[in-house]
């Protein structure tokens, strides 16, 4: 069996992928990964063979902090949107030739059922968090690119829900249905009900992201796609962590960062008598001076590293959360846009830490979420839910994808 599996967005939408497509390695599988050329390199090293797709997707991260800006207007959302499903109709297309099934992932993947129909192939959808699926027991997740922000929980989710599809036609309908009328398909009334399907398959931890109706069978909950990462930890990491009492991790991934947050960061972490490893992600964050008590770093092992730390600060990225609970390690989040919100109120809901509100932190107020998480039955409680995080999650994946002779078979 020849597999594409596709994504449009940074680490936390390929990454799920790339372990899928290893898992699907040693089962004996052939792939293929279609994703932004930002992560050529690292995918190669893997041995997977890749089309890149669409910009590189570092641009948008920055080390400056999110301010108000003017929103789209209608025409610059036209173009947008016709840029990026022309780019995915020519490079899925591509990357699609001789394979058996196409799984896209995330949730910007607007061509990929139709290159999929057009080849004749099955095709799945997967998601990372539940709250992207529509569902009446959650409203949508907030559209950075609107300015959203959380729902408050006064309106119907229904509701809400059925804006939320408008969006997506209004958005996406017109340049879909023009290329797949190119190609000789019908056309899409339900843009998200065509990109999700109606039988979606959430790659979330059902222990930390559950799908809110257990009795509903047209969702596929296979638990995270783990990548598994051998890597050893630095010596310069392996020294600092040695030197001292567990030290609190600061990442904010492959997102923008608010205006100042080194400083802020360093500062709580002090405050509390910790010291403090930051990463340095995509947004170049740095320290604030040359004390010891802090330490710079890149890429790492968070699977290795987590267990060694006394709380991990994060942007609630599915894949760090997900780290974080699997290490057993208490949690500040601090949500930025999208699920990231969801995430921060699941970390509350569980006591395995804290949602920082959705605003820049102050010291005081990173200081404070931290003290909290910092408690002991919290961390009592973090390592607990650890042992309930699956980690069979892309086997899972993997075993379905293998057993279909069909697309009815999903």
């Amino acid at each position: 069996m020849r597999v594409l599996l596709s994504t449009i967005g940074s680490r936390g939408d390929v990454q799920p992928l790339v372990a899928l497509a290893l898992r699907l390695r040693a089962l004996g599988q052939e792939v293929r990964v279609c994703a932004p050329p930002d992560f050529r390199d690292w995918i190669d090293t893997l041995g997977i063979p890749f089309t890149p797709s669409g910009p590189e997707v570092r641009q948008t991260a920055t080390s400056s902090a999110p301010v108000a800006r003017a929103q789209p207007s209608p025409e610059q959302l036209r173009q947008l949107a016709e840029s990026t499903v022309a780019t995915q109709f020519v490079t899925v297309t591509a990357a699609a030739q001789g394979c058996d099934i196409l799984v896209a992932g995330g949730y910007l993947q607007i061509a990929t059922r139709s290159v999929a129909e057009q080849m004749g192939i099955p095709y799945v959808w997967a998601g990372y968090c539940p709250i992207a699926l529509p569902s009446p027991h959650h409203a949508p997740p907030p559209l950075s690119l609107r300015g959203g922000t959380p729902s408050d929980g006064t309106a119907d989710n229904r509701m809400l829900w059925a804006q939320d599809a408008r969006r997506w036609n209004d958005t996406f309908g017109a340049v879909l249905n023009a290329h797949r009328a190119s190609a000789g398909l019908a056309s899409v009334t339900d843009v998200r009900s065509h990109i999700f399907t109606d039988k979606p398959w959430l790659a979330a931890d059902p222990t930390l992201g559950p799908w809110p109706d257990p009795a509903d069978r047209d969702v596929l909950q296979t638990g995270a796609w783990i990548l598994p990462d051998q890597r050893p930890l630095s010596p310069e990491l392996e020294t600092f962590l040695d030197a001292g009492e567990p030290p609190v991790y600061f990442g904010f991934g492959s997102i923008r960062a608010p205006q100042d947050l080194s400083q802020v960061m360093i500062q709580a972490a002090r405050a509390l008598g910790h010291r403090a490893i930051v990463s340095r992600g995509w947004a170049s964050l740095s320290l604030v001076d040359g004390e010891p008590d802090c330490l710079s770093i890149g890429d790492v092992n968070q699977q290795a590293l987590f267990k060694r730390v006394a709380a991990v600060v994060h942007h609630g990225g599915a894949g760090t959360t997900t780290a974080a609970a699997r290490a057993g390690a208490p949690q500040v989040v601090i949500p930025q846009v999208y699920d990231q919100h969801y995430w921060a109120q699941r970390i509350d809901h569980l006591k395995i830490g804290t949602g920082h509100p959705p605003v820049p932190p102050t010291v005081d107020s990173l200081a404070a979420a931290l003290s909290h998480a910092l408690q002991p039955d919290v961390a009592t409680r973090a390592q607990f839910i650890a042992d309930a995080v699956r980690t069979d999650g892309t086997n899972t994946a993997a075993q379905r994808l293998m057993a279909a002779d069909s697309q009815s078979s999903f």
